[in-house]
């Protein structure tokens, strides 16, 4: 499926998880994060530069190992991004929904 975000066309799956990193950019994660009602910080870049990084690399995304990966504890994490951290970061970062989440 096709979605128009921040005036790029981008590729997202049925639940709106986006299928092609290269289409991310910052505009786009500021716009992914206006839908979800999250107002983006230099530490929420962070946060979604670490998740990108950990997709890349294949590595399991759990809230726990967000906790312990020295850029946000878990409070922070839920701080920055309520209401699923873990589900709605990865939208806004732009990597499929973490297999930790239902």
């Amino acid at each position: 499926m096709e979605k128009v975000v921040a005036g790029k066309t981008i590729n997202v799956n049925e639940e709106g998880y986006m299928t092609d990193l290269s289409q991310w950019n910052e505009d786009v994660a500021k716009g992914l994060a206006q839908e979800a009602a999250v107002e983006l910080t230099p530490k929420h870049f962070e946060v979604l530069n670490y998740l990108q990084e950990q997709y890349k690399n294949d590595v399991p995304l759990t809230i726990r190992k967000m906790g312990t990966s020295g850029v946000v504890d878990i409070k922070q994490f839920y701080a920055l991004f309520p209401n699923g951290p873990l589900k709605i970061s990865s939208k806004i970062a732009g990597i499929p929904k973490p297999a930790s989440c239902i």
